[in-house]
């Protein structure tokens, strides 16, 4: 597969995901939302992978591992909220016997997330081709 290609497929498959983030939060999914949000966040990073280093990015569900593999010159106070999704990412898939996610998972957590995920993403698409 030619770098274009690999480099728009993980950015359309990202603008899927975000998409389905969205209406799984219309519809009160909240873990879910936040799991495809996880989603949305991986595969732009892999589409930065791809971009700068020519190659397939890591098989990989952990965001900062990724990052650092490219090298991403994350913002230092941004580092943080990607070990946070890596974990939406565990959570929603895998719950533990009390849906302790699921239930902290409120609307105004999953919204005040997602808004913080927002901005992130919207970096991450600047840093394409840089």
């Amino acid at each position: 597969m030619e770098k274009d290609t690999r480099v728009q497929y993980w950015l359309q498959s990202a603008e899927d995901d975000w998409k389905v983030a969205g209406h799984l939060f219309e519809k009160g999914d909240y873990p879910y939302s936040l799991f495809f949000a996880h989603l949305t966040i991986e595969k732009l990073l892999k589409a930065i992978y791809a971009d700068r280093l020519n190659s397939t990015p890591p098989y990989t569900h952990r965001l900062v591992q990724i990052a650092e593999k490219i090298p991403l010159d994350v913002p230092d106070d941004q580092w943080e909220l990607l070990e946070i999704v890596t974990d939406f990412n565990l959570e929603a898939r895998y719950p533990d016997e009390k849906f302790s996610f699921r239930n902290k998972c409120t609307r105004s957590f999953t919204e005040g997330n997602l808004r913080k995920i927002e901005e992130f993403r919207s970096w991450l698409l600047k840093q394409i081709h840089k």
